[in-house]
């Protein structure tokens, strides 16, 4: 068998090139002369604004170079200079540096006093920022958004210049940077540099609101309003809360104290429900917002069974989802519209999913929006540098903290990852605790995958295909951050074809359907064991991966309608597992056993077995996944026997075989053949008996006798009966 590790260094040496024509349906839609023009920041908004995407002059120079005398072209901001939809398409290294120009006037009216504030969503990574060839601000950091009060600068009237430097050094430096890399390839993808997020220019009253702080609290029935100044002022300010368009709680203070407002009978946002409720803050000075919040709370509690559960608003909940990379093959990190953006959130949420995990990458603000109003759950990783340096640990920090600032009013969000399988890993008790102490309202999962350090609210593993279930934890749920990556590429809809790859290929949409639907039902018994949450790989297919539940342009949803179907049962009560017949999971089994192939009827319950060894189960070698070896097996056949009493076959609730088989295994009930495995499993999986297999079954003693045939890698083998009961 290959293994995930195996399959990504043999997939490390393919590189990629970018298709000329791979896009999506939005691509046309996309407006040259005002691209993605919707208001930027939903949770902060002034009716007052003026976008700045558009088309820019850029010219790509050395790095050391001054500012260039002439451009080269044309970009469309912001789509990224290396994405098919800036125009542009080329790549910038680190030996270089990507100017930006872009002449503007101010169309919005002003009264004096009036500062303006250029906002930046996201800029990769190094930013100097010149307005009229002053140089009004710097910020280093890839996912954050920044604001520069550059009134000082702006002429009386008139044209004025914007100007803006940026050098990102991509793989060559320590900076955090997700999946980009210069030289794509496996599961690593095209770099993006420079603006990929909205601009816009937005006027204030010389004393302005900065930011919100707006604390839940749904035991207490209360929301906390906070307000971060742009100055040091200690002002006036009026918070109103709504409920569509009824005023519910209202309060005035200082800024200097938050105010606590009563929301009476509050209306809890959860997945099935996610209510908003509007607030207006409005300062004495004259700055006003609109902004919003939901009334949830995320925990880890017991339950009626003892095992930890992820609770929200007191009830448990399993949270099931999709890893979200949020690339895209014409604007890559940039999506074309903001349709296009919000159109994953609504397939998967119609798909039956309640959960996204952000993976190792942080949206534009309107992302986080539609997974407020629509009702998805978020675990928001941060993402990924190298951290091998002092200079890029303290970068990570500072990033890290500008992240969940900007993010942290969002109720959908309810999981910080600060670290994914070891990637730049490092001080983890103390960013597990600073994430903890600063914002109470979410869990913190330490590490997902392989590198847990036994902290945090959540213990993590990875399994593909999966699924899996890390040990038992007696302070942590138990969750499974990835797992699936069945593979399918579609003609005509993938990136690079003859070098596309999933963890596991399936030849057409009904196998990969019938692989999904097996993975979730063996899901559902974990879910039963204490599993409180997985994350499936993946949204969509990202240039040589094709194991999305989306191609990569958006054009094919590769699961069938019916896995809405086959989602629902993960949110209902777990199922009770029985066991009838015992494995060698706890404890070894008894069986008789030959790696000879023995003459006559060896599986009938009167054959002679007395010249066969003895062993314990299970059956194999220590390197198979999954696998309790208790006796070693190493040649290409294994013909096992035992026997095991029944009080009443008959009262047997729903039997299912508990199997761990590497590779194909036939089995006997009592003389008759009733079930054939092919294949190998990576863990113990749950088959329901077929009906033949049930007959079989008697009161009194049973024999069992199976035949095991191994090929290659890993082998295993061992084998009981559980009894389930669904809920």
């Amino acid at each position: 068998m290959t293994t995930h590790l195996a399959a990504l260094a043999i997939l490390a040496a393919v590189a990629q090139t970018p298709p000329l024509t791979l896009r999506t349906r939005w691509a046309a839609e996309v407006s040259v002369a005002q691209p993605l023009p919707e208001y930027p920041r939903p949770q902060l908004v002034r009716p007052r604004w003026q976008s700045l995407n558009g088309g820019w002059s850029f010219a790509v120079r050395d790095s050391a170079a001054p500012r260039p005398r002439t451009f080269d072209g044309t970009i469309l901001v912001p789509f990224p200079i290396e994405s098919q939809l800036s125009g542009v398409q080329r790549t910038v290294t680190a030996a270089q540096r990507l100017w930006y120009r872009r002449p503007f006037r101010i169309t919005a009216p002003s009264v004096p006093g009036t500062h303006w504030l250029l906002h930046f969503g996201a800029v990769d990574w190094d930013a100097a920022v010149y307005v009229n060839g002053r140089r009004v601000g710097d910020h280093r950091g890839g996912y954050d958004p920044f604001t520069i009060d550059v009134t000082a600068a702006l002429r009386p009237r008139g044209d004025q210049e914007l100007v803006v430097s940026v050098w990102d050094p991509t793989d060559r430096g320590d900076q955090p940077r997700g999946k980009q890399v210069l030289v794509p390839r496996s599961i690593w993808y095209t770099a993006v540099t420079g603006i990929w997020q909205s601009v816009w220019l937005e006027p204030v009253p010389p004393v302005w609101i900065d930011a919100l702080r707006i604390t839940p609290d749904p035991d207490a029935g209360t929301v906390r309003v906070a307000v971060v100044l742009g100055r040091a002022w200690d002002v006036g300010m009026r918070a109103v809360v709504r409920s569509g368009d009824s005023v519910v709680a209202a309060g005035e203070g200082t800024v200097h104290t938050p105010l606590v407002l009563v929301v009476p009978r509050a209306r809890l946002w959860s997945p099935e429900d996610p209510f908003l409720y509007g607030v207006s803050v409005a300062l004495s000075t004259g700055d006003s917002v609109e902004s919003y919040f939901g009334m949830r709370k995320i925990a880890v509690s017991p339950d009626s069974g003892g095992a930890l559960r992820l609770f929200l608003n007191g009830r448990a909940l399993f949270e099931f989802g999709t890893l979200d990379q949020g690339w895209w093959p014409d604007g890559l990190y940039t999506a074309p519209t903001d349709s296009a953006l919000r159109s994953d959130v609504e397939i998967l949420k119609r798909l039956g999913f309640n959960t996204i995990r952000k993976h190792v990458k942080v949206e534009p603000e309107r992302w986080y929006y539609d997974c407020d109003r629509l009702g998805m759950l978020v675990w928001q990783d941060m993402p990924s540098g190298d951290n091998r340096t002092a200079a890029g640990r303290r970068e990570f920090a500072a990033e890290l903290q500008r992240v969940v600032d900007a993010l942290r009013n969002h109720p959908s969000i309810v999981m910080w990852v600060p670290f994914n399988e070891g990637w730049g890993q490092h001080e983890t008790e103390r960013y597990v605790t600073w994430l903890a102490t600063h914002d109470s309202t979410r869990l913190v999962d330490n590490a997902s995958g392989w590198t847990d350090q036994h902290i945090g609210d959540v213990a993590d593993v990875h399994a593909y295909p999966g699924p899996g279930i890390p040990p038992p934890d007696a302070r942590r749920a138990r969750v499974l951050g990835e797992f699936g990556g069945l593979g399918l590429p579609l003609a005509g809809h993938t990136w690079a074809a003859e070098r596309s790859w999933g963890y596991r290929r399936f030849a057409d949409t009904a196998a990969l359907a019938a692989g999904y639907h097996d993975l979730l039902y063996q899901l559902r018994f974990l879910e039963g064991e204490g599993l409180a949450a997985a994350i499936y790989t993946q949204t969509t297919d990202v240039e040589i991966e094709v194991n999305g539940v989306l191609t990569y342009d958006r054009a094919v949803v590769k699961l069938p309608a019916a896995a809405a179907e086959w989602n629902r049962p993960l949110y209902r009560p777990p199922p009770i597992r029985r066991t009838a017949v015992a494995t060698s999971e706890a404890a070894g089994r008894d069986w008789r056993y030959a790696t000879q192939a023995p003459a006559g009827d060896w599986f009938q319950p009167t054959y002679n077995d007395s010249g066969w060894r003895e062993g314990v189960g299970g059956f194999g070698a220590d390197s198979t996944p999954g696998a309790v070896v208790r006796t070693q097996w190493n040649t290409a056949d294994l013909w096992l026997r035992r026997t095991f009493e029944l009080r009443s076959a008959a009262e047997l609730v729903a039997p299912h075989w508990r199997v761990h088989h590497d590779e194909d295994a036939e089995v006997y009930l009592n003389g008759e053949l009733v079930a054939r495995f092919d294949g190998y499993t990576t863990a113990y999986v749950m088959v329901p008996l077929e009906p033949p297999a049930v007959a079989a079954l008697k009161a009194g003693v049973n024999t069992i006798a199976v035949h095991v045939h191994q090929t290659r890698g890993g082998q295993y083998f061992d084998i009981g009966i559980d009894e389930v009961i669904d809920r």
